[in-house]
């Protein structure tokens, strides 16, 4: 395949972009409370000089999203979704080497909230439109770009908002691709892998309400709702939960025990311990250790307002998490742990996610990470969190989690999100423009 002219403009692009974005602050506090319009309109300016014509779209002021749409050469081919997130998550100044909005650039790496989740990405795919612009490149199939606000919650105001009022911009979209996959996992002994998504686990937010019998702290209550909640809790934190293996996590299993030199398991022996089999994997287990099963993690509390008084109510939020096919599974457990004195309810719930790994999208992905990096290996796995990947699933696109990354040893890019000292090595987004260039030409 001819490679397209990704020159020493593109790749400066996408450092100087990722930069850019990040001294936009684009928090999302929650609750409804965020601003992506400056970024957003960053974005539209860098895709209207390529050529484009981006439409801004609001559920309320400020929550801005940006979609544009690259014809390509063959109008019966289904189109592909490129999409990113425009927001951040909080980060205290306190905390950080550098300011964490200030995009520096030092000793080859670029500095903020946001170089890993997602705005370098955002950036990359910036950098390669405008450099296909610049080249007369078109892609094959009609690719639409999405750049969301509210994935950080809820994105009730982002790509939730975009398929309910909007599906008609991503008419003929069949797969999508955007963050999680694609980094450079060290896994021992020289061994490179790129574990690109291919499913996530399903977003279970609950809160939990225990009632009781209000009354004097000094007086003996076996109706108190404290008490009551503290035991479900405690249930739901001890809880062993089963293991159930989706095909996602099948196939990176056998994939990750050739790439360690382990004799393929047999998955469905009646004395196959998953467990056992993470040991012998090493580093490498840590890409599929959490979704191996369902998980539920109290995470707040909250009861009483006085030492000396026993409230009537008290309550408890949940992150729980839930595997493809094992939803029902999940919400019967929750039913037995949390008892008969102790109600619950979805907060938040979104679908999990699989998508096929022996399909031709996946091999595209796998090909054009191994044309810049031929010694290593790519896998496929399932996100124990979620992205806006959900959201877009309600219209029939299939998504993957591939924002490719080439990164040093000892850099931890799973430490990087939502952590303190985020950070991107710059050649790390020269090397995502080159890949991603070649995968979107080829999809």
């Amino acid at each position: 395949m001819a490679e397209a002219h990704i020159d020493t403009r593109a790749l400066d692009e996408a450092v100087t972009f990722t930069s850019q974005l990040i001294r936009i602050d684009t928090t999302n506090h929650g609750g409804g409370d965020g601003v992506e319009r400056p970024a957003a309109e960053y974005v539209g300016e860098r895709l209207s000089e390529a050529g484009l014509e981006p439409v801004f779209l609001e559920k309320a002021p400020d929550r801005t999203n940006v979609v544009a749409r690259i014809e390509g050469t063959d109008p019966s081919a289904d189109a592909l979704l490129v999409h990113g997130h425009l927001d951040v998550v909080p980060a205290r100044p306190d905390d950080w080497t550098v300011h964490p909005f200030s995009g520096e650039v030092r000793d080859g790496v670029v500095w903020g909230r946001g170089a890993i989740d997602m705005k370098n990405m955002d950036a990359m795919v910036l950098s390669v439109v405008r450099a296909w612009a610049r080249a007369g490149v078109r892609p094959r199939r009609d690719i639409v770009l999405a750049f969301t606000a509210d994935e950080e919650d809820s994105a009730e105001y982002g790509a939730d908002y975009l398929t309910e009022k909007h599906a008609e911009l991503f008419d003929g979209c069949t797969e999508g691709i955007s963050e999680s996959g694609a980094f450079t996992f060290h896994a021992g002994d020289g061994l490179r892998l790129y574990p690109v998504a291919a499913g996530e686990r399903g977003t279970a937010w609950m809160r939990l309400t225990a009632r009781g019998r209000a009354g004097h702290g000094s007086k003996v209550n076996r109706e108190n709702a404290v008490s009551r909640l503290a035991a479900a809790v405690h249930r739901i934190g001890e809880y062993a939960w089963p293991v159930r293996l989706t095909p996602t996590v099948r196939a990176a299993l056998i994939e990750l025990s050739l790439a360690a030199g382990v004799e393929p398991p047999d998955l469905d022996a009646a004395d196959f311990d998953v467990d056992a089999l993470l040991e012998r994997l090493g580093r490498s287990a840590a890409l599929v250790a959490p979704t191996v099963r369902n998980s539920a993690n109290p995470t707040m509390l909250n009861a009483g307002y006085k030492v000396n008084v026993i409230p009537e109510q008290a309550t408890a939020q949940v992150d729980g998490r839930m595997l493809p096919g094992a939803e029902d599974e999940f919400t019967a457990t929750m039913d037995r742990l949390t008892g008969p004195h102790v109600d619950w309810e979805f907060q938040h719930r979104e679908v999990p996610l699989q998508a096929p790994v022996d399909a031709p999208a996946f091999a595209v992905l796998r090909e054009s990470l191994e044309h810049f990096d031929p010694t290593a290996r790519v896998v496929p796995y399932c996100m124990s969190g979620g992205t806006d990947a959900k959201q877009f699933s309600r219209l029939g696109i299939q998504g993957y989690g591939f924002s490719p990354l080439k990164l040093p040893e000892g850099f931890d890019y799973q430490a990087m999100f939502h952590g303190v000292d985020e950070r991107v090595p710059v050649e790390a987004l020269h090397f995502g423009v080159h890949v991603l260039d070649r995968a979107l030409r080829a999809l």
